[in-house]
């Protein structure tokens, strides 16, 4: 039924994106297009449409003369995979404010969740800090992936990578797109899937609902920028956390009911000393978004805007994440779990303190559905470039489009409902795999610098990444190894 959803809706957005033609310019691969460039794309719009014709074009939409006969043979879609267009089509009209929401969505997800414990652990000034340096090395990995992309034209993670590392270096980029991605949708799910303990409110059933009701029509978005929306809704629901937990901070502390929060580390051995280490992982994953980027780009209006819109999605995030950070540890303090979201189940001690718990867990729920279709456009984009490399585009395809997504569909929810131990199967695989995007690959494109364009500054940058994606894994591995050894062995 899944399958026959997404067959029947995906081509009335094709449709609808096909009208679109008559209404705005197009500009999808440079400036220099031109009338017969668009004469040929109205062309086929009256083709598909017999009752429209060349005139039905604005006069606004005509432009000057000096067409050459390659903008006629343009080719309308990208031909194949191998054309490294990770954009579905050739509609470059995504707004500004629509890239920052897309962006800084696929940024705040699950780990906002875990940034005040890290504040219990490093204090406020040093957890704050961290929080700065980890947005500006993010800022600075992105940066390189697009110059270096410039240069190459590529307009895709992967296509960068192969032109760096040949085949394996694109295919290791979707094999950890796929391993990461799949471990956070399926976190998501299960965290979703919170309610009760009914039939009719346990996970099953309310995850069933919301995969119907909620991801399914959500991925059947050709373009990235169509979940604008959502995402500028995703955000505010992060706001809306962020907002009852600051209102719940500060009428404590004007009651005299929290301590003031501790501002720096408190290192007594050589234990708390490490503990300071297990942070890092936490850190170095919250702002990961790499996989996204491009596809962005490539529908934005005016492409060189990509700069601006990912500093404006890591400032925006860098605030979120500060304030939920010291508002979550000044509400809980010492007794701040790994997960704040746990510490919504306790009694908050003021009037309506379960109707706010509730509001909170409720509006993080709904941000969790509205990430989702976020995390799983660039998930299907490299899936169909790993198993169909040499196949027409995605796009061009609507039975392999819909077949596709709706098994990856069905595979995140039989993972999330029916293997219990997927969680600690995806700490290990996910941490891996989150560095290696946003770290260890655009730091590796850089010592790799096969156009011999990287400075001096790059290369050092380039090594502290792969140093800090190193020891972040290697810290989040042991932690993780050493928490499932206890817990098995308090089990048995």
């Amino acid at each position: 039924m899944i399958v026959y959803f997404f067959i029947w809706v995906t081509p009335i957005s094709i449709k609808f994106n096909w009208v679109c033609v008559n209404f705005r310019v197009l500009d999808p691969y440079s400036s220099n297009q031109t009338s017969s460039l668009l004469c040929s794309k109205v062309k086929v719009l009256s083709f598909k449409y017999p009752q429209m014709t060349m005139d039905d074009a604005s006069p606004s939409q005509r432009r000057t003369s000096g067409s050459s006969s390659n903008d006629v043979a343009a080719p309308l879609l990208p031909k194949s995979q191998g054309e490294e267009v990770a954009a579905y089509d050739e509609f470059n009209g995504a707004s500004f404010s629509g890239a920052v929401f897309n962006l800084s969505t696929t940024i705040i997800g699950a780990g906002i969740m875990a940034l005040p414990a890290t504040m219990k652990i490093l204090g406020l000034v040093l957890g704050i800090a961290m929080i700065v340096v980890m947005a500006f090395l993010t800022d600075a990995s992105i940066e390189f992936l697009l110059r270096f992309s410039k240069i190459k034209r590529s307009r895709s993670y992967g296509g960068l990578m192969g032109d760096s590392f040949g085949k394996p270096g694109k295919v290791l980029l979707q094999v950890a797109v796929l391993v990461n991605n799949i471990g956070v949708l399926i976190v998501y799910m299960i965290i979703i899937g919170w309610f009760g303990h009914h039939w009719w409110n346990g996970r099953a059933f309310v995850l069933l609902i919301t995969t119907l009701g909620v991801f399914a029509p959500l991925a059947c978005f050709k373009r990235i920028d169509s979940l604008r929306f959502t995402s500028a809704l995703s955000v505010a629901l992060a706001v809306v956390f962020l907002v009852i937990t600051a209102g719940i901070s500060i009428m404590k502390l004007i009651s005299g009911g929290v301590a003031m929060p501790r501002l720096l580390p408190d290192v007594s051995d050589l234990t708390s000393f490490w503990n300071l280490f297990t942070v890092v992982p936490v850190l170095v994953t919250a702002f990961i978004c790499h996989y996204n980027v491009h596809s962005i780009q490539n529908e934005l209006d005016d492409p060189s805007q990509i700069r601006p819109v990912v500093r404006s999605a890591l400032m925006l995030c860098s605030s979120v994440y500060i304030m939920t950070s010291i508002f979550g540890f000044l509400l809980f303090g010492d007794d701040t779990l790994d997960d704040v979201l746990a510490n919504f189940d306790t009694d908050l001690g003021i009037p309506f303190g379960s109707v706010l718990n509730d509001a909170v867990r409720v509006s993080y729920a709904l941000h969790l559905m509205l990430v989702f279709p976020i995390v799983f456009y660039p998930l299907r984009i490299n899936i169909d470039g790993l198993f169909f490399p040499s196949s027409p585009s995605l796009t061009s395809s609507n039975v392999r489009f819909g077949c596709l997504s709706a098994s990856l569909i069905t595979v995140i929810f039989l993972g999330a409902n029916f293997i219990p131990s997927i969680w600690d199967a995806f700490q290990f695989t996910g941490a891996t795999a989150a560095v290696c995007l946003g770290f260890i690959f655009p730091a590796s494109v850089i010592l790799k610098d096969r156009h011999s364009r990287a400075t001096g500054r790059d290369t050092t940058l380039a090594v502290f990444m792969i140093v800090l994606a190193v020891m972040s894994n290697a810290v989040a591995i042991y932690s993780d190894a050493y928490a499932l050894f206890k817990k098995h062995t308090h089990r048995g």
